[in-house]
């Protein structure tokens, strides 16, 4: 995801993440994975967070951007990885994305 398509994943994230009460912390958008760090309503279960984001921003990438249909049979895969911070700081994980943007 670069260049268009990834500024237009990063607003798609950022709306979704408001519409649904989520609190951006951290964002970086690499060219095959995204780093998101959010504070979310305990009543979303990080499995339906997901999901929420990677149903809404795949399709409206794909009707956007029509190349992605002919390069990629699914924008995103099942796999993801999620985690609460209970003893790192926060300042060390936003530190860790912003690491990432660099990859």
């Amino acid at each position: 995801m670069v260049g268009d398509i990834r500024c237009r994943l990063d607003g798609l994230i950022r709306k979704k993440c408001a519409e649904i009460d989520a609190e951006i912390i951290s964002l970086s958008i690499a060219a095959d994975h995204v780093h998101l760090f959010v504070k979310t309503n305990p009543r979303i279960s990080p499995n339906k967070f997901i999901g929420l984001v990677k149903g809404y921003t795949s399709h409206e990438l794909r009707v956007e951007f029509p190349e992605i249909e002919r390069r990629l049979p699914t924008l995103w895969t099942r796999s993801y990885f999620v985690s609460t911070h209970g003893h790192v700081s926060n300042a060390m994980i936003e530190k860790h994305i912003e690491e990432q943007k660099g990859m």
